[in-house]
C-alpha cells in the first residue's frame, strides 16, 4: 500500500459519514480514524511520512487523523485464518484435535477446520515447525487474517 493510497482513505473518510475505515491488503493492515472533536485548542499535527517509509512495519500521520499501518506479525510463524468463519480443531466433536501444542506439523499438514455459510474449509501449515500455542478457542468465531495458532521453526 502506498502514501497515495492512504490518501485516498483519508479523502473517503471525509466524503462520508463514517467515523472510521479499515482496509487489508496481504498482510499490510491500514486504520484511518475520523478524529473527535476537543474542547481544548488542538496540537499542531505530526508531518506526514515520506513515501519511503510507507511499508508493513510503518507509521504515518495525516494532518488532523490518526492513521496507523501496526507492525505485520513475523512472517513463517503464525497460522491465520483466510476467511470469516467459525475455527474448529477437529473434524467433528467425537474425532481427536487435528494438532497438539507441542506436536509437530508438516507444510501442507491440514491443523483445522473454519466453517463458513455451512461449509467445512480444512486449513494447511504453510509450514514445518512445532505448535507452540493455539490461540482460539474451539467453536468460536474467526475474522479474515486472525492468527489461529503460532508455530515455532
Amino acid at each position: 500500500m502506498e502514501l497515495k493510497d492512504i490518501k485516498e482513505l483519508i479523502s473517503f473518510l471525509e466524503k462520508t459519514a463514517f467515523a472510521e475505515v479499515e482496509v487489508r491488503e496481504g498482510e499490510v493492515r491500514v486504520r484511518v480514524v475520523r478524529p473527535q472533536p476537543q474542547a481544548a485548542a488542538p496540537a499542531p499535527p505530526a508531518p506526514a511520512a515520506p513515501a519511503a517509509a510507507v511499508g508493513p512495519q510503518a507509521e504515518t500521520r495525516a494532518p488532523g487523523y490518526d492513521v496507523r499501518i501496526p507492525p505485520a506479525p513475523e512472517p513463517g510463524r503464525v497460522i491465520a485464518s483466510p476467511i470469516v468463519g467459525t475455527f474448529y480443531r477437529a473434524a467433528a466433536p467425537d474425532k481427536p484435535p487435528y494438532v497438539e501444542v507441542g506436536g509437530t506439523v508438516k507444510k501442507g499438514q491440514v491443523v483445522c477446520i473454519v466453517e463458513a455459510m455451512k461449509l467445512m474449509n480444512e486449513i494447511e501449515s504453510e509450514f514445518e515447525g512445532r505448535i507452540v500455542a493455539v490461540l482460539v478457542d474451539d467453536g468460536e468465531p474467526v475474522e479474515f487474517g486472525q492468527a489461529l495458532m503460532r508455530i515455532e521453526p
